[in-house]
């Protein structure tokens, strides 16, 4: 306990310190802010901006409380942002609860809420629309909180992120809060460059420090032992790993033993977790169905991890969260066996749950009601829900297209939730032990801090249009030079201009090295070079031709033919099973017997000359090619055939030069020119070798140079060509069009303007409106599935034929600019969207179109955002406008209406 003197010399350091917005600040919280948050602060108040980086859990919102504190202080505004909306509506009932409802707004896709309060919450796209459309609400603004901001290197979403910090007004200060990342300082640079005078900070201590484990069978190891003051992987895991290795190998060799099976047991883990206090556990699963799967699992063990009072607290709060919703949609949803598993203390947690069913699994979380939950990897993003144990099943996930390695930052980012900061001493994280698993790897992904960002920055044609219609077409390429992309661009053509200009040098030297007093030598050697092409490029048509030839004689042989291999491991006489005539295209690659009693799969590449049967057995019709007896029998059949007879030496690959008049023309001109009787001659030619290979070289570094350089405005001129030739711009001037583009924010924005355009939509009923517009916005989780989806007759399926002969129109114009951006309209949720809009039950419409219930309400959701733009951009009197206000009503009710901000 210290002293009341020491408290007040505390106190007093602190006041000197901090400005008057910190010391105010400080006394919202009881306990003291770390290092990095009073620098973070203290930059903010000076008037910087600021790049925070720091780990998961260890404070950094802190640093984006202070901006709306300052912004209050001042009488200005404050705007958060965050890249999802579950992130942006916790936030907003934090800063309620701090502020007040009249002071907090909320605008997301969802929900609208107090939109002019000096502290309003947004997703980041929202703040970009607002900018584009220069609206009202941007008055008074002085702070800018990105939380999250490392979400720009996410392909889909992150150029919004980077449009958002170039086109802030420039009296806006930002506030940038980031995981920790291994290139922040060149963030921060590059905000610097952008926004003005930026504070960079990072910060890679942990609040609550983090111990790695391995659980093998039903024993939890440490991952890390300390042996003579260095720390080193423990060695009893990798003995067990070599252990186990062995074993493996020794199973494979003798071949009668099956691999042993993966024997994880997901409640023996739960349990083994409770009897060492690690509980409450966040378990990653990449997998919907496993985290479904392991909650079954508990649940058939008998597992309870809550007491009596706890199990009240949980059915009282999840039937309080649920009242919205209707009985039959609770009953679909299977809403009792989901609540006596969270009674239970269990829950899963990932995007096919109802988004209410997630909020309430959260909140029992963080309460500490429920102690063990089994998350996909969209939990570690963003939503504060820290654990004091993270356990990872397998160290691989599939990305959609392949099973891909865990990357030292991916887990980073999901041990980040161990540890509750004030709460728990210290996290854990827990890699579950699998054959073949080497400790070695999981202790390179622990101590591995490599998480570089990269920026995905490009322009769209909404962008390019919105911003021709700002500031015109020149400003606008400055602008977007501006990015982060081309920042990063152009760093790295500093390194590869050092290296041309070195390349450039070179070249200087090397010719002065082969210049000869008889005459000019660089002509001489271009003589020389082309000589030497011209007769490498007649080796190889000789060398075509011959291998056409063996192709050729290859096709014409017979099962039984006895033949000669004329080289190669492989060299002597053999018997032809089986032709090999394979695909057209792809040549032979006859199966031959050898006198070895081998059976080998042949190529062309086996015979650089013809090959002819020397002569021809009988294959026996049952002839069993794996039986070593019927082998040695046909070798000894062959033997029989041949007797003694000599088949002399084997024929041999010759090159005859043919005469070629370009090549006897080139070598009388060689022979007379002055260089020709150089006594240096041949010295100066290496010298020339030198240079025209360093000069390739050179050209090539050349081209990436320019490949790099200037690579974003380069991309917005082809952008902009599409858009004049499709009657968007007219170039410097927006058109009609353009302008109705303009207020189309979503992937696929040229085919839907393209769409309001060419009047597809204007016959269909509010329903098949939805079905067609879903096709916008919809994209299929499995993309290799080849099943026709189900789609409604009659008008959408015409006007979806239409949509689809569109886009293909569109990908050729942008084939012809050099461009690809836009994907093919996917009609998965087409049936789904029109039944519901049809006021189908949910039962009906999740069975039939074998969807889960989160996905079904984040795609209608989607699906109401661009309706809801369509109904704004949409021509005056176009039945669109109208019927897309109608199907936005009739897709908005049960499940789909529920908002968790009230």
């Amino acid at each position: 306990m210290s002293t009341p003197a020491e408290r007040y010399a505390v106190f007093r350091e602190q006041q000197t310190e901090s400005g008057p917005a910190l010391t105010s600040f400080r006394e919202l919280y009881d306990f003291g802010l770390d290092e990095f948050q009073v620098d973070a602060c203290q930059a903010l108040e000076a008037g910087d901006g600021v790049l925070v980086a720091a780990p998961t859990g260890s404070g950094k919102t802190v640093v984006g409380e202070f901006a709306v504190h300052l912004a209050l202080e001042q009488g200005r505004k404050c705007f958060y942002t965050t890249p999802i909306k579950a992130l942006s509506n916790q936030k907003y009932n934090d800063l309620v609860r701090r502020y007040g409802a009249a002071k907090v707004g909320l605008l997301t896709g969802d929900n609208s809420v107090n939109g002019e309060a000096p502290i309003v919450i947004m997703t980041t796209e929202v703040l970009r629309n607002m900018l584009y459309a220069g609206s009202g609400t941007l008055a008074g603004l002085g702070y800018v909180v990105m939380d999250e901001v490392h979400y720009l290197a996410d392909r889909f979403r992150g150029a919004v992120w980077e449009e958002v910090i170039i086109h802030l007004p420039e009296s806006v200060r930002v506030a940038a809060l980031s995981a920790t990342v291994s290139n922040a300082e060149e963030f921060g640079e590059w905000l610097g460059e952008v926004r003005g005078d930026t504070t960079v900070i990072v910060d890679e201590h942990r609040p609550v420090p983090l111990w790695q484990h391995m659980l093998v069978g039903n024993r939890l190891y440490d991952l890390f032992a300390n042996e003579d003051g260095a720390t080193r992987i423990n060695a009893s895991l990798m003995r067990l790993s070599r252990d186990e290795q062995r074993l493996a190998n020794t199973r494979g060799k003798r071949g009668y033993l099956r691999p042993r099976r993966n024997g994880h047991d997901r409640a023996t883990t739960i349990e083994r977790l409770d009897a060492e206090g690690l509980l409450p556990a966040i378990t990653f699963i990449f997998s919907r169905a496993g985290c479904d799967a392991a909650v079954q699992q508990c649940l058939a063990a008998g597992l309870r991890l809550t007491s009596d009072k706890e199990r009240h607290e949980i059915r009282q709060l999840v039937d309080e969260r649920t009242a919205h919703l209707p009985d039959e949609d609770l009953a679909v949803l299977g809403y009792l066996e989901w609540r006596d598993c969270l009674e239970r203390g269990l829950a899963a947690h990932h995007a096919g749950m109802l988004p209410a069913f997630k909020e309430v699994v959260e909140e029992l979380f963080t309460n500490g009601l429920v102690k063990a939950v089994f998350a996909t990897e969209t939990l570690a993003l963003g939503i504060n829900m820290p654990a004091r144990s993270v356990v990872i099943e397998k160290l691989d996930k599939w990305n959609g297209e392949t099973h891909a390695d865990l990357t030292p930052g991916e887990y980073t980012q999901l041990t980040g939730r161990a540890g509750r900061r004030g709460i728990d001493v210290e996290g854990h994280a827990v890699v579950v032990y699998q054959p073949g698993l080497d400790p070695m790897s999981v202790a390179g992904l622990a101590s591995t801090r490599t998480y570089p960002l990269r920026s995905s920055f490009r322009p769209s044609y909404n962008m390019a249009v919105n911003l021709v219609g700002q500031v015109g077409r020149e400003r606008a390429r400055t602008l977007l030079e501006d990015s982060f992309a081309q920042f990063q661009a152009d760093r790295a053509v500093v390194g590869l201009a050092r290296q041309l200009r070195k390349s450039e040098q070179a070249l200087e030297g090397y010719a002065e090295a082969m210049t000869c007093h008889l005459g000019d030598f660089p002509e001489y050697a271009a003589m020389r070079r082309r000589l030497s092409d011209r007769e490498a490029e007649m080796a190889r048509q000789r060398g075509a031709a011959r291998r056409a030839q063996a192709v050729q004689s290859l096709e014409e042989l017979k099962p039984g033919d006895v033949i000669r291999i004329p080289g190669g491991r492989r060299a002597g006489l053999a018997v032809v099973l089986d032709p090999g005539l394979g695909p057209r295209g792809e040549g032979p690659t006859p199966t031959v017997l050898t006198v070895g009693r081998q059976v080998k799969r042949l190529a062309a590449v086996d015979f650089p000359v013809p090959v002819e049967p020397v002569d021809h057995i009988r294959i026996p019709k049952n002839f069993n090619a794996r039986s070593p007896k019927e082998r040695a029998n046909l070798v000894s059949t062959m033997h029989a055939k041949l007797g003694d007879r000599d088949l002399g030496k084997p024929a041999r690959a010759r090159d005859h030069a043919t005469e070629d008049e370009e090549i006897n023309r080139l070598r009388r001109e060689l022979r007379q020119h002055p260089c020709h009787g150089c006594d240096e001659r041949e010295d100066h030619a290496r010298w020339a070798e030198r240079y025209y290979k360093l000069q390739r070289e050179t050209e090539a570094l050349r081209r990436r140079v320019e490949g790099r350089s200037h690579v974003i405005a380069r991309t917005f001129d082809r952008v902009c060509g599409v858009l004049d030739q499709l009657g968007y711009l007219d170039g410097e001037t927006v058109t009609d069009q353009g302008r109705r583009l303009a207020q189309l924010y979503t992937e696929l924005d040229l085919l839907t303007a393209e769409c309001l355009r060419a009047g597809i939509w204007e016959k269909l009923d509010p329903a098949e409106l939805a079905a067609c517009v879903s096709s916008l916005v919809f994209e299929s989780r499995q993309s290799d599935d080849t099943r026709s989806p189900k789609i409604p007759a009659g008008g959408a399926k015409e006007a979806l034929a239409a949509m689809l002969r569109l886009w293909g129109e569109l990908e050729g114009i942008e084939e012809d600019h050099g461009l690809s951006f836009i994907r093919e309209p996917d009609f998965g949720f087409a049936w789904a969207a029109f039944r519901w809009a049809k006021g189908h039950t949910l039962d009906a419409v999740l069975t039939d179109g074998d969807l889960a219930a989160g996905d079904f309400v984040r795609w209608v959701k989607q699906l109401l955002d661009l309706l809801g733009q369509l109904r704004d951009a949409a021509p005056k009197g176009s039945k669109v406008r109208d019927n897309a206000g109608k199907a936005v009503d009739a897709l908005r009710r049960g499940v789909v209406a529920y908002s968790s901000v009230s």
